[in-house]
């Protein structure tokens, strides 16, 4: 695998040093309301090389977000750079709608070439919007003409996107027409059980609540899943569950939607998350890496899916020809590289130096993931839990904590995310060109950083949230 490269030192007068505080006035004084990562982030990035990002003040960050896990080479890859300027140095076009171009094509092909054998061998792809959640409007669209059906089935703690129809399959929407079924978490088991008890029971929540003809499920024209649930805290789906789903859909006609738009591309350590339990869903949603840092979304489905007029989904920038040079480039990198596996090795090796820090510090309730998917669910130790789960306390979420643990890492150079129910879960998605010395560096900064939070804030109002608004999280599709 090629080594992540050093990052350029930023030039003199490219917006450095006096420049950052000015330029984040600026962005507060113009920008909605509704921005997120600049709240939490008030850094000003002027040049950034796999891992590292460096600021307009000269500082250097270890960036473990990637773009909300769209980076999955990091940034300013050498194979992306290459790709993109060949694309420019051709004279190709930039943007043809849903023509057919030599560029898309070979995009096409390597998207086929990584997807479950059994789906592309008779599949077809929707080019979409440029965002995930556009993705996941035309899938929902797509199930609902093909089954002439109108219901939908989400899960507990989903998070699919911030358009309407996504919104509403999120587990925060307020009110929807949306069936809501438990997914399985193990530290919070909605049963109390945890483990594979937990999964076993929620498995069998659903499948009652489809057959029961007063379940209020009505008649679902799909079911929509996260393999590992990011926004919601980074909480895996167990294999046999999964296998669960597919098992129970198939068996009433109804099409599971898998939404890879964060696991995807090798994040968790299988190419597609789906991989690890060997479930083939009817539609797969995509965005994120696969354009190698540019916006790209697709959907890939069953043939028999297919019901849709010329038409009847479609969308300007659907013939992004950079992001799909670039995304062909990060699909071939990632397969030819064997970067999937190498995200397995590093994120077991990583969380196995978490768990260990897990048991110096109560304050950490659970460590968890897959792969470069990896989330610490902070807790409040001086509160008492609801009851016993997997054997131990679950105790109340700490937000302030966690809020406080995100700005000490920002402190010493690292960039992480926060999500769960609360925030309370420290989310790390560094890039798959991560090096086992950059790693330990992360762990040494976050450790450091955790210490520094638990003495300054200590236990008295750690589980609190802000009088105010609560930390920002999301992957803002």
């Amino acid at each position: 695998m090629t080594p992540d490269p050093s990052p350029p030192v930023v030039p003199d007068g490219d917006g450095s040093g006096e420049d950052a505080p000015a330029i984040l006035r600026r962005q507060s004084l113009r920008e909605s309301a509704a921005r997120t990562y600049a709240r939490a982030l008030p850094i000003v990035p002027v040049r950034a090389r796999g891992l590292t990002i460096e600021g307009a003040d000269g500082r250097r960050y270890l960036d473990c977000l990637s773009g909300a896990g769209a980076l999955a080479l990091g940034h300013n890859h050498p194979v992306v750079l290459e790709a993109i300027r060949a694309v420019l140095d051709s004279g190709a076009p930039l943007q043809i709608l849903d023509l057919a171009t030599p560029v898309k094509d070979a995009f096409t092909n390597e998207l086929f070439a990584t997807l479950p054998p059994e789906l592309a061998a008779h599949a077809r792809v929707q080019f979409c919007g440029p965002a995930g959640t556009d993705a996941v409007e035309a899938a929902l669209k797509l199930v609902r003409t093909a089954t002439g059906r109108d219901g939908l089935l989400a899960f507990s703690g989903a998070y699919h996107g911030m358009t309407a129809g996504a919104l509403a399959a999120s587990g925060g929407a307020p009110a929807v027409s949306v069936t809501r079924l438990p997914f399985p978490y193990d530290y919070r088991c909605p049963f109390g059980v945890g483990g594979e008890r937990g999964a076993e029971l929620a498995a069998r929540w659903t499948e009652r609540q489809l057959d029961d003809p007063k379940g209020g499920a009505g008649a679902p024209a799909g079911m929509i899943l996260e393999p590992v649930q990011g926004e919601g805290g980074v909480i895996p789906a167990p294999d046999g569950w999964l296998r669960r789903m597919r098992q129970i859909t198939a068996a009433r006609g109804i099409p599971l939607i898998a939404d890879e738009v964060q696991t995807g591309v090798g994040r968790t350590g299988s190419f597609w998350a789906v991989g690890h339990s060997g479930v083939v869903p009817d539609v797969m949603v995509l965005s994120k890496a696969i354009g190698g840092s540019l916006p790209l979304a697709v959907v890939v489905y069953r043939e028999e899916l297919d019901a849709w007029r010329p038409g009847a989904h479609a969308g300007t920038f659907r013939g992004n020809q950079l992001a799909m040079a670039a995304g062909a480039a990060t699909l071939a990198y990632v397969r030819e590289n064997g970067l999937a596996q190498r995200a397995a090795v590093v994120g077991e090796r990583m969380l196995t130096r978490l768990r260990a820090l897990a048991a110096q510090w109560p304050h950490i309730g659970d460590v968890r993931g897959r792969g470069l998917m990896i989330g610490l669910e902070l807790v409040d130790p001086a509160e008492p839990g609801p009851g016993p789960e997997r054997g131990t306390v679950a105790r109340p979420a700490a937000p302030l904590l966690a809020a406080a643990v995100q700005r000490e890492c920002l402190r010493r150079g690292l960039i992480v995310e926060l999500g769960g129910r609360h925030s309370a879960v420290i989310r790390l998605l560094p890039p798959l060109t991560i090096t086992d010395e950059q790693a330990e560096a992360v762990l040494d900064r976050l450790a450091e950083a955790l210490d520094a939070a638990i003495r300054a804030l200590g236990d008295g109002a750690a589980h609190e949230l802000p009088p105010s608004a609560p930390p920002v999280t999301g992957d803002r599709r």
